[in-house]
């Protein structure tokens, strides 16, 4: 993968001048002396990220760690005292007004938590209007409009005014409007946080199933760790302006780098982070390169006995109670199940299911005693 946003070492300092700041938060002042001493507030404090292109990467913190400002950073609403930006290798520094706003056009779609529709527009209108602005033609920007509400499901809506439609009605609009300039980049500022939990875990597995559709660099803001474990393919938890562990959930989760990590995900259910592949284990009855059924497995001593080919692909079971069980004929938990998701299948087997990556590689199997281990990583 590619890195699409690159940030490299951003300060944003509020409140006056920022060098002499730098400097002292650089030799070790802690944050909040140097604002009680100065009045000068560090909203960013030296910030430095890569994300992939095709990922959603969310920035998760309270109120007041930094997040929507790094946000602003990211697509040069605000410029930062001192480090750069570079979007697909541009540095944003180095870019005139106009340039700004064009690569603002072309490779960013913004997605507000307020909605920021116009009311005297219609819902088609509306989700038009990032065209309109690009200069393209009404027949045209109107069509691209249409297909973005009928992605979202609001095509037949098209002629309603934002007063006539739900809350989470009015956000599909936002993201249709978004999404109708077909950006590479999405960024999106507390985009779900005003709708009541139902519509706003709609509106997250929406987004999941248009990123699956067509992958897009989505930079998602959000102060809901819920939301954060269940969007987000990594995670850049933030705190008084710093990022304190950036990475996959399981990742924090499991390896969390200081206590104030582990505290964030203290009343986290383990089951719905951990991925399966993060716990199997090799059985104890392994035999590579064999050929399936035959006398010299029916002599292997154990239960139940794993099989594979040279290329580490499962061939097969054999258990004492079912006898040999073909590989296509098996229940396997695929790379990706969280612990939870695999519970059942754990539970209903005569034999620990085997664990599988995207390429039918055998990874181990998942017994009861391995689950029960997981759900006391975070205890």
């Amino acid at each position: 993968m590619n890195s699409e946003i690159c940030l490299d070492s951003l300060w944003k300092i509020y409140g006056g001048p920022a060098d002499s700041a730098i400097k002292q938060l650089q030799s070790g002042l802690d944050p909040l002396d140097l604002y009680q001493r100065t009045g000068l507030r560090a909203a960013v404090h030296d910030v430095s990220l890569e994300i992939q292109a095709g990922e959603i990467f969310v920035v998760m913190g309270l109120s007041g760690s930094g997040k929507s400002t790094l946000l602003r950073l990211l697509n040069g609403l605000v410029r930062p005292c001192s480090g750069e930006v570079r979007i697909q290798g541009r540095q944003l520094s180095s870019l005139g007004p106009m340039e700004l706003n064009k690569l603002r056009r072309e490779q960013m779609g913004m997605v507000f938590q307020s909605f920021a529709l116009f009311p005297h527009r219609t819902v088609i209108d509306n989700a038009a209007f990032g065209l309109e602005v690009a200069g393209v033609p009404r027949p045209q920007r109107r069509d691209l409009a249409l297909k973005a509400l009928e992605r979202v499901g609001l095509g037949d809506e098209c002629r309603k005014y934002p007063h006539q439609l739900s809350g989470g009605m009015q956000q599909r609009v936002g993201l249709a409007r978004a999404l109708a300039l077909d950006p590479p980049i999405l960024l999106m500022d507390e985009a779900f946080s005003a709708l009541d939990p139902l519509i706003r875990s709609d509106m997250q597995e929406l987004l999941l199933e248009l990123q699956a559709e067509r992958q897009r660099t989505i930079v998602f803001i959000s102060h809901d760790l819920d939301e954060a474990i269940r969007l987000g393919d990594r995670i850049a938890l933030m705190q008084d302006g710093q990022v304190l562990q950036c990475g996959t959930a399981q990742s924090l989760l499991s390896d969390p780098a200081s206590p104030a990590v582990r505290h964030f995900f203290r009343d986290i259910d383990s089951a719905a982070v951990l991925d399966v592949a993060a716990i199997a284990a090799m059985p104890s009855c392994l035999l590579v390169n064999a050929a399936g059924p035959s006398a010299a497995l029916d002599a292997f001593v154990g239960d139940p006995v794993y099989v594979l080919d040279e290329s580490k692909r499962l061939r097969g079971v054999r258990t004492i109670s079912n006898g040999w069980i073909e590989a296509d004929q098996l229940a396997t938990l695929r790379a990706g199940t969280r612990v939870r998701d695999a519970m059942p299948l754990v539970a209903s087997l005569a034999y620990p299911p085997p664990v599988v990556d995207r390429e039918g590689c055998f990874l181990g199997v998942i017994t009861p005693r391995l689950l029960l281990r997981s759900l006391e990583v975070n205890v």
